[in-house]
C-alpha cells in the first residue's frame, strides 16, 4: 500500500490547483493541519455502531508515540482533498470532518474502485463528447461518480446537525433521483473520479520531507 507524508499531500493538492512549481500556500497548510487536529481530537471508538464515532476521517489508528512519523494512505490523502473542497465551498471545519467520518466506509471502497479504472477509457475525450446530451452535467470522465451531501433548508452549513444525507451516486442515472428526492433542501455535489485520479498522479510526483518536517 502506498503511503504519503503530510508534506506530499499538501504539495499534491497545491499542484492540482496552482502552477506546477508553486509551493503550498500558508492557508492550505493551515486548513489541512486544522482538519487533522479536529479529527484527532474527536477520538474514536472502533466498537461503536456510529460511523462518525468508529472511524477517523483521515487516520487509520490512534496517534503513535512521540517521535514516530505519521503516514497517510492514498485514501486518507483523498479524504483530505475532499474536506478541503468542502471548506472551499463554505462548509465549516467541524462539518467537513463529520461528513468524512460518516462516509468513510463507503467512500474508501469507492476510492479503491475508482483508482482501478483504466485512465485511457475513463478520460477518453472523444467518448466523453459522444456521451453528452442536452441538459446533462458537464463532466470530464466516462464513468462519473458523485458525492451528494443534502442539508436542511435555511442555514445548511452552520451545524453538523443539519446534514440530512450523504450519498455516493454512479452516473446521472443515480444522481438525478437523489436530487429530486432532496428537492427543497440544499445539496452539495462533487464529482470524484477526476479528482481521485489527478490527486494520485500529483502524489506520485512528490517526495516525502525529511524527518521532522511535514509530520502531523
Amino acid at each position: 500500500m502506498q503511503q504519503f507524508k503530510r508534506n506530499q499531500i499538501e504539495k499534491a493538492i497545491s499542484l492540482m490547483f496552482t502552477a506546477h512549481s508553486a509551493e503550498p500556500s500558508t492557508e492550505l497548510r493551515t486548513r489541512l493541519k486544522r482538519l487533522l487536529e479536529t479529527d484527532r481530537n474527536l477520538g474514536w471508538d472502533p466498537r461503536s455502531s456510529d460511523p462518525e464515532k468508529s472511524h477517523f476521517a483521515f487516520f487509520s489508528s490512534d496517534a503513535p508515540g512521540s517521535g514516530v512519523e505519521i503516514w497517510f494512505s492514498a485514501y486518507e490523502a483523498f479524504a483530505l482533498l475532499t474536506a478541503w473542497r468542502l471548506l472551499e465551498h463554505g462548509w465549516p471545519q467541524a462539518s467537513a470532518v463529520a461528513i468524512l467520518r460518516q462516509v468513510r466506509p463507503r467512500l474508501e471502497r469507492e476510492h479503491a474502485r475508482i483508482l482501478k479504472l483504466d485512465p485511457t477509457g475513463t478520460f477518453d475525450e472523444k467518448r466523453i463528447r459522444e456521451m453528452r446530451r442536452p441538459g446533462s452535467l458537464a463532466v470530464s470522465t466516462t464513468d462519473p461518480v458523485f458525492l451528494v451531501i443534502a442539508s436542511m433548508q435555511g442555514h445548511p452549513r452552520e451545524s453538523r446537525s443539519t446534514i440530512r444525507s450523504i450519498e455516493i451516486c454512479h452516473g446521472e442515472e443515480e444522481l438525478m433521483p437523489v436530487l429530486r428526492r432532496e428537492a427543497g433542501q440544499s445539496a452539495t455535489t462533487y464529482e470524484l473520479v477526476a479528482a481521485a485520479h489527478i490527486l494520485q498522479a500529483r502524489l506520485n510526483e512528490t517526495e516525502p520531507s525529511k524527518r521532522g518536517r511535514g509530520s502531523s
